[in-house]
């Protein structure tokens, strides 16, 4: 059985295109070092940005934590993650893993002390989305089940935003009202995407492609450009692989010894 076997084969093959791997791996670095992420580095208990490449070397030597390439490393393999469950192969999932442990540390550090409340609710959907689909979990439509959990998604989102506003005070004394409804919203929302992942609904990268125009909405409003043009291309993973998952349906086992060769 090849390709062909799908409703849409020239779909499946942009939407699997090794050529998007590469462009996102270009497009990710390039906004990594336009930003200069490189350049940062957690040393004696706070972050120091613009540390010049050829002094890093010392700052390691003497203690520092090598942040900024922490952070490339883990945006290179988050889009890798993000690639391989396009395809549907599970170990996306087990770099989802890792990755959320990479960026959690990354987040407390950089001053977002809630990450300690928000990360384990991620890494939780990391491992079951890696057990479901080892267990040969299938793609469906929304359900009732669907949409329980995404109700849950945001008592939980805000539960714990409001928590850590309220157990973190002092860093968001003074922050609005419409900020906390904006960030609850916003980990409402990907909450909603992970627990689709996991449980393989048609309608996770959507969700996801929802949440990419949040994102880009966000960044444009900073003026960060770099980040704008990112979530530009996870815009369009985001669509194509829901017009995929929804109309090719599963990646039959022939056709992935196909694609893996």
């Amino acid at each position: 059985m090849s390709s062909t076997s799908v409703p849409r084969p020239k779909l499946r093959k942009i939407t699997h295109s090794k050529y998007i791997d590469v462009f996102g791996a270009v497009l990710i670095l390039g906004v990594c070092l336009y930003r200069n992420f490189h350049e940062t580095i957690y040393h004696n208990g706070g972050i120091q940005f613009g540390i010049p490449f050829s002094e890093l070397g010392d700052y390691i030597a003497k203690g520092a934590f090598p942040l900024g390439f922490l952070s490339i490393a883990g945006a290179m393999f988050s889009l890798l993650s993000t690639r391989l469950m396009v395809r549907q192969q599970n170990f996306g999932n087990v770099i989802w893993i890792f990755t959320t442990i990479n960026s959690g540390t990354i987040d407390y550090l950089l001053g977002n002390t809630s990450a300690i409340l928000t990360y384990p609710i991620t890494f939780g959907l990391a491992l079951l989305s890696t057990k479901k689909w080892y267990g040969g979990e299938r793609i469906k439509k929304a359900d009732t089940l669907y949409f329980a959990l995404s109700a849950l998604a945001f008592v939980v989102s805000y539960s714990l935003v409001y928590l850590g506003f309220y157990l973190f005070p002092s860093a968001t004394d003074v922050v609005s009202p419409f900020f906390k409804h904006s960030i609850a919203i916003i980990f409402g929302i990907s909450l909603i995407g992970n627990v689709g992942i996991a449980f393989k609904y048609e309608e996770s990268f959507f969700v996801w492609f929802i949440y990419n125009i949040m994102q880009l909405l966000k960044n444009a409003l900073q003026g960060n450009i770099a980040n704008v043009v990112k979530y530009v291309f996870y815009m369009g993973n985001a669509i194509l692989t829901y017009f995929d998952w929804s109309i090719n349906g599963d990646v039959k086992k022939q056709e992935f010894s196909k694609n893996a060769t």
